[in-house]
Parts: C-alpha cells; sequence; structure tokens
C-alpha cells in the first residue's frame, strides 16, 4: 500500500527500522529493545473500526499462538496512546497497541505503509526476526481484512 511520495519500505531480507512509540499506557516499545524476541509489527488503520477490531479480535483470540512461537504481537495505528487504552480496554486486547501518533504516522512511512492522502497506516504485516530481519511481509487493500491463515504461514518462519 505504499503511496506516492513516501518510503519503499522494507523487503524480506533487510534489517527492519528501528523506531520508539508509546503503547497504550504511555509506556515506550522499541524494536531494537526488542532485539532478541521475534515481533509481528501489524499495522492497521484506525482503532474502533469495524475491519480492524474484527483482525484485532481474532489475532487476541489466536494470541497464543504467537507466544508459542515465541513472537511478540505489536499493533500500530495512528491513534493517540488515549484512544488506544480505550480501544484494549473496550475489546480486551492483551497486548500491545503501538501509538504512531506524532510525528504523525512517521514509523508507518518508514515502513512504506502511510497513506499520505486519508493520514493512515496501510493493513500490512511485518514478521521481523529476533535479529531485526524482515522475514515476512504481507498486506492487503483497505477495506479487506489480512486471514488468520496467512499469520499462520508466517508463525512457521520463526
Amino acid at each position: 500500500m505504499p503511496q506516492a511520495g513516501t518510503h519503499p519500505g522494507p523487503r524480506v531480507g533487510d534489517i527492519a527500522p528501528d523506531f520508539s512509540l508509546p503503547n497504550q499506557f504511555g509506556e515506550p516499545i522499541s524494536l531494537l529493545g526488542l532485539r532478541g524476541t521475534a515481533v509481528s509489527l501489524v499495522f492497521y488503520p484506525f482503532a474502533f473500526s469495524g475491519i480492524c477490531t474484527g483482525e484485532l479480535a481474532e489475532l487476541q483470540d489466536n494470541h497464543a499462538d504467537f507466544a508459542a512461537a515465541g513472537v511478540r504481537l505489536l499493533a500500530v495505528s495512528v491513534d493517540s496512546k488515549y484512544t488506544l487504552r480505550a480501544y484494549a480496554t473496550a475489546e480486551g486486547y492483551g497486548f500491545d497497541l503501538l501509538a504512531d501518533f506524532w510525528p504523525h504516522g512517521e514509523v508507518a512511512g518508514s515502513y512504506g505503509v502511510l497513506d499520505p492522502v486519508r493520514g493512515m497506516a496501510g493493513r500490512s504485516t511485518f514478521m521481523i526476526s529476533a535479529v531485526g530481519v524482515v522475514v515476512d511481509t504481507f498486506s492487503t487493500p483497505i477495506g479487506e481484512a489480512r486471514p488468520l491463515h496467512r499469520y499462520r504461514q508466517a508463525l512457521e518462519r520463526f
């Protein structure tokens, strides 16, 4: 979903761009700080939107699969940490929701998934190894949820 004028983003085999973003509790989470742990970085457009809520609920229902593979699940949107805290509480999410709020969409831009016209991240997932290398990536168009089986395929790489 890269848009004209944005960074093309990492590909399989590239080192994933580092970032530091607050989670829903305001705690800073950095990719470099998670070295030694594999990460599933899940970009989604907006909290409280229908498809996003369905996708994240499915990930919550299958969170144990990520844990069993030793993969930390991080979901990223351009919403504020306050919105994400309310969202996580309302939906019962047990994983970190990261706020790419300010500078608006900077991390999504570094991953090549920012839609600067709509001001939102696209639906893209980056599976990152414990040493920071992108081992898989997949996306779906706006309006289309990523299928759970695609996450399961990606988890097999760990």
